[in-house]
């Protein structure tokens, strides 16, 4: 028992690699082996490729804290313009 807790503490030992079900935020379900949970369990993803802007391109916003994007707009904006 204590050779074991030891590798587990070097990190000598695998961790359980097994099949899970993952579920896309449209619905679409795929099994996939994973090292999430246990055997057969269900990892339901709320944010993925199909939805983020990183992955679809979509648009992004910036957001105005205390005006800073409108006095740096001000300040600096005509850099660069002739």
């Amino acid at each position: 028992m204590a050779k074991d807790a030891a590798a587990k503490a070097k990190g000598t030992e695998h961790p359980d690699y097994h099949f899970i079900k993952v579920v896309m935020t449209d619905g679409t379900e795929y099994r996939t082996r994973s090292t999430y949970g246990k055997e057969g369990d269900t990892l339901n993803l709320d944010i993925d490729p199909l939805t983020h802007p990183a992955w679809t391109g979509g648009e992004q916003k910036m957001l105005d804290r205390a005006g800073r994007v409108s006095r740096f707009n001000s300040r600096f904006g005509n850099i660069g313009k002739r």
